[in-house]
């Protein structure tokens, strides 16, 4: 069992890159989805107007190309902990806006479901906004970033 559990240890380093691919994925799926198939100003007109947003479909804009744009950011790994922010700020929003009257688990016949995606998106945008790209990434290659979080459990101080 030790053994097994030191391997987990020495594959510590793949968590921020698995991390920030998959949510890339998930974020540029979402910007994409916004713009060939809502259309970002039918997005803001119509969803943002309806939360009560200032200038939606001005934001309909801002959200889809930050997820977008942010989502392809985070897949390479280039400018990550900066394209971690918007998206942090528009999952927050979008929590407390929309999900926040829905509650956690949504129930039966709910509108949409509940918070739990949201939040464990935020959850892992947070890991990566602390973790860094990890490596292999863009920022590493363009020594926008040039350390790896250590892998060295924290000792304590008596």
């Amino acid at each position: 069992m030790v053994g097994s559990l030191s391997a987990l240890s020495r594959a510590a380093g793949a968590a921020p890159v698995v991390l920030r691919v998959v949510l890339g994925v998930v974020e540029a799926a979402h910007g994409w989805q916004k713009l060939t198939v809502m259309g970002p100003a039918n997005f803001g007109g119509d969803m943002l107007a309806g939360l009560g947003i200032p200038a939606p479909v001005a934001f309909g804009y801002v959200v889809t190309f930050a997820e977008l744009i942010g989502g392809l950011l985070l897949v390479v790994g280039l400018l990550t902990r900066i394209a971690t922010l918007p998206l942090i700020v528009i999952l927050a929003v979008a929590t407390v806006t929309v999900k926040l009257d829905i509650g956690l688990i949504a129930g039966t016949g709910a509108p949409m479901p509940g918070a739990e995606l949201d939040l464990a998106l935020l959850a892992g945008l947070v890991a990566v906004l602390l973790l860094g790209p990890g490596r292999p990434s863009l920022d590493h290659l363009l020594s926008i970033e040039s350390t790896v979080p250590s892998q060295q459990p924290a000792t304590s101080v008596r």
